[in-house]
């Protein structure tokens, strides 16, 4: 159903810190739900053309809340990497490491030395045997050594018991007043999905020189996300490194991804029994090893280095996801981005007087006395409406017409309607008459449909700036001619 022909989807490390906060506040029940409203609004985005749409959130907002999730992880791990003891763990990131600050002195050595051994064969192990994934053969591997050895340390078993190696359908209990609880974390479940199964659909096709489909992909994802909580899966998404591990081995067609599934599927009934022999130390090594994949670091120096507004978002999505929360860092990561990309955009929005002696059209080197022409730059919208406005209003001198340049506005939105439409009645009180020269046919289009061309006169909205002279001319002998008389 996928809108890429090698996207592996499952679950991810991202959605680690998601899954154990809803777990934590609302339950497995809660899980469910919120993983099954986030399909739905997976499905939504797809249906309303969204996936486009999702692909140009900041980058600096991804890496932001990418690393803060990276760092949580990181510091989830750290009590089983070295063995610590802890009954109650605190949820929050501080808590944790006073946690652990106060427990170093109890390292278990074994479990130490297991979790840096884990870390060198996921990292080295795929370089050896090229066809077996680094954390798969570390492992195996390890497992194995500690189940030979008898090590003390602590398994899947010994803290979580037996692994569950059949299939089960479960409604989840909802109380619909209670449902509104769910909308915030499965929104934030869809966000991460969307984002995290385009950018591993954009990943496929660098590799494979594809070309997926961004909305067909979200409406895929959506229908996984509302099927499998049925039979106790968690939120998935298509998975980057699995993805691109698929292609390497030489992936042709979406059978492979099929096949994923189904040795997955193969693995949970008939070697559950084995997985439980994992100790602990092992998965915290590969988790260590996700997380620091996950970092991004070098992208994060970069954007350091960059813009000050790029920074900004960047700290912020970072420091929100790690000291407070993912759903409140991308909420306020988004919206603090738009902000300063309007913040950006009426910087760059301008209004200026046009000396017409330099201007480009030549046959036009000289203007009658009392005609001024002046040059928006920009687009005439919410954030540089109110400054237009002052700047028009405060235009001084003995115009009598006004030329307003208009070549470089790409749009007006209404609050720039509201402000030209104030402008246009000042300018009529002093008996100034509007030309506007250059309109693009959007904007001349937003003008007849607001209604304001009709205000300044039809005849008076100028393809060019030569047609817009010869009225502002033909107005200027009008005003002379009616003093006159």
């Amino acid at each position: 159903m996928g809108g890429s022909r090698f996207q592996i989807g499952g679950p991810t490390g991202a959605f680690i810190v998601i899954v154990y906060g809803i777990v934590q506040k609302y339950g497995l029940d809660g899980l469910m739900i919120s993983t099954i409203l986030a399909g739905l609004m997976l499905i939504g985005f797809g249906i309303l053309r969204l996936g486009a749409v999702i692909k140009y959130i900041p980058h600096p907002l991804v890496v932001g809340f990418t690393s803060g999730i990276a760092l949580i992880i990181f510091s989830s791990q750290v009590k089983d990497a070295f063995g610590l003891q802890i009954d109650l763990m605190p949820a929050e990131f501080t808590g944790k490491w006073i946690a652990y600050f106060s427990k170093f002195c109890k390292i278990n050595y074994y479990a130490l030395i297991i979790t840096l051994v884990t870390i060198v064969f996921a990292v080295y192990g795929g370089k050896i045997i090229k066809k077996i994934p680094g954390s798969f053969f570390a492992i195996v591997l390890v497992t194995l050594i500690v189940t030979l050895l008898k090590l003390p340390v602590p398994t899947i078993q010994t803290v979580f018991g037996d692994i569950p190696n059949t299939l089960s359908f479960q409604i989840p209990h909802l109380e619909w007043g209670a449902l509104r609880d769910y909308i915030q974390p499965a929104f934030t479940i869809a966000i991460v999905g969307a984002i995290e199964s385009l950018l591993s659909a954009v990943v496929a096709d660098g590799m494979s020189s594809g070309n997926h489909r961004s909305n067909t992909e979200l409406v895929a994802q959506g229908i996984a996300n509302i099927v499998t909580p049925f039979f106790g899966g968690i939120p998935a998404t298509g998975s980057i490194a699995r993805t691109a591990i698929n292609i390497k081995n030489g992936a042709k067609t979406p059978v492979a991804g099929i096949i994923h599934a189904l040795i997955i599927f193969l693995i949970m009934l008939v070697f559950s029994k084995l997985a439980t022999l994992i100790p602990m130390s092992c998965l915290s090594g590969i988790l260590i090893v996700v997380a620091y994949n996950m970092s991004e670091w070098r992208s994060f120096m970069a954007i350091i280095r960059g813009s000050r507004y790029d920074v900004l978002v960047l700290l912020t999505a970072f420091f929100l996801t790690v000291f407070v929360d993912l759903t409140i860092a991308i909420e306020v990561g988004m919206v603090f981005s738009a902000m300063l990309f309007m913040q950006r955009m009426s910087k760059l929005s301008n209004i200026e007087s046009v000396d017409i002696d330099n201007d480009i059209l030549e046959n036009y080197s000289s203007l009658p006395k009392g005609v001024d022409v002046f040059e928006i730059t920009g687009p005439f919208f919410f954030g540089a409406a109110q400054a237009y406005k002052e700047t028009l209003k405060g235009i001084a001198g003995d115009s009598k017409v006004l030329i307003l340049r208009m070549r470089y506005v790409p749009f007006i939105d209404s609050t720039g309607i509201q402000n030209f439409q104030e402008v246009i009645r000042d300018f009529r009180i002093r008996k100034v008459t509007i030309v506007i020269s250059g309109v693009r046919p959007e904007v001349r289009k937003t003008l007849t449909d607001c209604g304001l061309a009709d205000i300044i006169g039809s005849n008076l909205i100028c393809d060019n700036f030569g047609e817009a002279v010869k009225k502002a001319t033909e107005e200027l002998e009008k005003k002379k001619l009616f003093r006159f008389k």
